[in-house]
């Protein structure tokens, strides 16, 4: 029985598309999930080399829309927002991408700053711990075009840093050959370095008490930590990664040839290529911002909407 407003949240980043589906009753006081659905449309693909997006990509893209136009319409949701993030800020068709997703789902996307989506990512990740880890808490999403860190300050009012680095453009930009070599991972770790020098500059890092990484990277690299046969979120979630596994683990897959991780049975497909890019980004973090453990999340900036939307109710 519907006992609450339904709203839904579209995350499209430059790797996945993803939908949340949530309902806020008056017995509960956190939104409950109706729906969780991603899809691997890569519309990031080819951006960092050419600056537009491509027709295939645009094409993968408005079918998922229209895939997740029929689950809105079959829920009945109220409200919907969509958010356009990394692959979608500078590219010289936004317009063609704006005016295609209008049309399907009838809302226009909004292309949100690294900032804002730093923002919601931490409200997103935070929600899913009950009680919060040990504050001060430091949260990376590490996403297919860009990362973005956020914290508190010392006053507690959230600051963030987003950087031009994540598995799809890493991957795209170097990680070439078919297992990496080790100049082009030579490469990848420079740039990241860095990048992520310009994070430590902007946020207190060395305040932090727990780190929580979001996103698919994370929590593929935390699946084979488990040993998992198939992805399983609930089991995900909440674990903790030592810098030592995440050092080892990252070695592993970015040696393993494409083929060998296809065969792992918690592997997405659409992460199979991009994965050692992730997971470079992810160790280049921890040893940068010299991070001990990351807490892993399986909410992320899709639950931060979803948490906005229904407050506004």
């Amino acid at each position: 029985m519907r006992t609450g407003k339904r709203v839904a949240a579209i995350d499209c980043g430059t790797n996945a598309i993803r939908l949340l589906i949530a309902e806020k009753g008056h017995e509960y006081a956190v939104p409950v999930d109706l729906v969780r659905e991603m899809r691997t449309v890569r519309l990031g693909e080819g951006v960092d080399a050419t600056g537009e997006f491509s027709s295939p990509a645009l094409a993968r893209t408005f079918q998922a829309c229209g895939e997740y136009a029929e689950l809105i319409r079959e829920h009945q949701v109220e409200q919907l927002r969509f958010i356009a993030t990394s692959a979608s800020r500078d590219v010289s068709n936004r317009d063609e991408f704006i005016h295609g997703v209008e049309s399907i789902l009838g809302v226009q996307p909004e292309v949100i700053s690294g900032d804002e989506e730093a923002r919601l990512s931490f409200v997103g990740a935070t929600s899913g711990f009950d009680p919060l880890p040990n504050a001060p808490i430091l949260v990376a999403d590490i996403g297919g075009g860009s990362t973005e860190f956020v914290m508190p300050d010392s006053q507690g009012k959230l600051i963030a840093r987003s950087i031009n680095v994540g598995c799809v453009r890493m991957t795209e930009r170097y990680l070439l050959s078919d297992p990496p070599t080790s100049q082009e991972v030579g490469h990848t770790v420079d740039t990241l370095v860095r990048e992520l020098s310009r994070v430590k500059e902007a946020l207190p890092t060395d305040t932090a008490q727990t780190f929580i990484g979001l996103a698919g990277s994370v929590t593929t690299i935390a699946a084979m930590a488990l040993g998992l046969d198939s992805y399983n979120a609930a089991a995900i979630h909440g674990t903790t990664l030592s810098r030592d596994q995440v050092e080892i683990l990252t070695e592993q897959l970015v040696a393993m040839r494409r083929a060998d991780r296809a065969r792992l049975g918690f592997m997405h497909p659409g992460r199979v290529d991009v994965i050692g890019g992730g997971a470079l980004v992810l160790r280049e973090a921890m040893r940068a911002l010299n991070l001990d453990e990351v807490l892993v999340s399986e909410h992320d900036l899709l639950d931060g909407v979803v948490l906005h939307l229904t407050r506004e109710s």
